[in-house]
């Protein structure tokens, strides 16, 4: 009889801790090596994990709802299907038997939900927080109050205390981690902890306990227009009324309220829009959609922007740029991100070195994107270092959208609906006639910190320019 562990895998190098979303099989499924198993959702990717080994599931011993650190038993599939003992009926997956140091629960949330926020002692749980990563269960815990061991310097207390992705926001807006509260379990500094401090100056706890917070000390960093900004009530305290529906935010959607929210509050955003006539394109598209198709790729009207927006980077690079402090990083590699719409949440692959790619690349690139974020099937790299992003609203009909800044790009491009309309249109002879183009509306969110209008304005007068004159030779 032989038993083979199922871990919480690392999907990604700064991933730490996942949350089991669903499990697929239940105790007693027969299993192949490589069939998906369960579910899990990261701050990276929502995907779903194959068996290790073929067998039959013998243990579920994390169960939907917990988030847990990575190399985390989380199963045991049986390699003898004759030692399995089926589970009890109405059992499945959420009634196996618990191992004898289990894992840390938290409360249980739907197969949608985000990861739960943190137990917490009593006396904190009379202030909720919101948007408090849960803290997954060290092997051998250690108290909050315990004093620096002899092999442990402040330095690494203060990374104990907190994820990678607090210490860059840190780093970026040069503060003091150890100057700030954290609400987390065994005092944990969370990214809305930073998110408040930068606001007002004031833990996130302190500032939630209160309708309006006060804070005892000015920020560390100034804010444009802190000093007269008044805390909004924070949405924890919005209470459900008789007949209403309650449903936890899903991982993504969690992570991306909060990162609209920090974008918001990080860059200078400012919007231009340009309209574009897509009449050649639509000519073009028309003519080669049927070759394409029989190549194994969907020609759409995004590949072409897509494309045009490649080849016009290079000539634009503060569009293509990132900010790190005071400085501006101008990307080398032109990889262009790509909004996907999901039923639980929003998701942005990546296309890599898309200036590197012809129009047939694109478009074969885009739809194997589409498919993978659908599918779950996505990898951390598929989602990692876009330098410019593209989100399309326009496919549901929307004639123009005002995008949020991807962080950490300088530049985000909003598609609205591509569709016949009236325009002027200028005769041989000269005189002005009223015909039907096809035209869409594109608007561009930057950061004017970094990028000015006439920047913006050029590279968006460039990108018209390409789709209005697109070659045919981009096989």
């Amino acid at each position: 009889m032989a038993r083979i562990d199922v871990i919480m895998p690392q999907m990604g190098e700064s991933i730490t801790e996942g949350t089991m979303s669903r499990w697929i099989k239940k105790v007693g499924d027969a299993v192949k090596r490589d069939e998906p198993i369960f579910e899990i959702s990261t701050d990276k990717v929502d995907a779903e994990i194959p068996a290790p080994n073929a067998g039959v599931l013998a243990e579920v011993i994390v169960t939907e709802g917990q988030t847990v650190a990575v190399g985390t038993v989380v199963a045991r599939i049986e390699t003898d299907a004759t030692a399995v003992t089926p589970a009890p009926a109405g059992g499945g997956a959420t009634g196996a038997a618990q191992p004898s140091t289990p894992v840390k629960a938290t409360a249980p949330t739907p197969v949608k939900a985000f990861e739960p926020a943190p137990a917490q002692p009593p006396a904190a749980q009379t202030a909720p927080t919101n948007n408090v990563r849960s803290q997954s269960t060290p092997v051998t815990p250690r108290p909050a109050d315990a004093g620096l061991g002899a092999d442990e310097s402040a330095e690494d207390r203060l990374r104990r205390k907190s994820t990678p992705l607090v210490r860059k926001m840190v780093e970026d807006h040069k503060l003091d981690l150890g100057a700030i509260t954290g609400s987390g379990s065994a005092g944990r500094v969370t990214k809305q902890d930073v998110l408040s401090y930068l606001e007002t100056g004031a833990p996130a706890a302190a500032a939630q306990s209160a309708p309006v917070a006060t804070p005892s000390a000015p920020a560390a960093v100034p804010v444009a227009g802190a000093g007269t900004h008044t805390p909004v009530a924070p949405s924890a305290a919005v209470t459900s009324w008789e007949g209403d529906r309650v449903e936890p935010w899903s991982r993504i959607r969690k992570l991306t309220a909060d990162h609209m929210v920090l974008s918001r509050r990080v860059s200078a955003h400012v919007n231009s829009l340009i309209e574009i006539d897509f009449s050649h394109v639509a000519a073009v598209r028309k003519r080669y959609k049927d070759v394409y198709a029989e190549r194994g790729a969907n020609l759409t009207f995004l590949a072409f922007i897509v494309k045009a927006i490649a080849d016009n980077l290079r000539k634009h690079p503060i569009v293509n740029a990132a900010v790190s402090g005071d400085n501006t990083i101008y990307r080398r590699d032109i990889n262009v991100g790509i909004a996907v719409a999901l039923d639980w949440g929003l998701i942005v692959p990546v296309i890599r070195h898309a200036d590197e790619l012809s129009l047939l690349g694109i478009a074969r690139g885009v739809q194997v994107l589409a498919d993978r974020a659908r599918n779950k099937r996505l990898t951390p790299d598929d989602v990692q270092k876009g330098t410019f992003t593209i989100t399309n609203p326009g496919g549901f009909g929307t004639y123009v959208g005002t995008p949020i800044i991807n962080q950490p790009q300088v530049a985000i491009l909003a598609i609205g609906a591509i569709e016949k309309r009236p325009a002027v249109i200028t005769m041989p002879d000269g005189s002005d006639a009223i015909g039907v183009r096809t035209k869409g509306m594109f608007c561009m969110a930057y950061d004017h910190r970094v990028v000015d209008g006439a920047d913006a304005d050029k590279f968006l007068a460039d990108v018209r320019k390409t789709l209005h004159n697109f070659p045919e030779n981009q096989g």
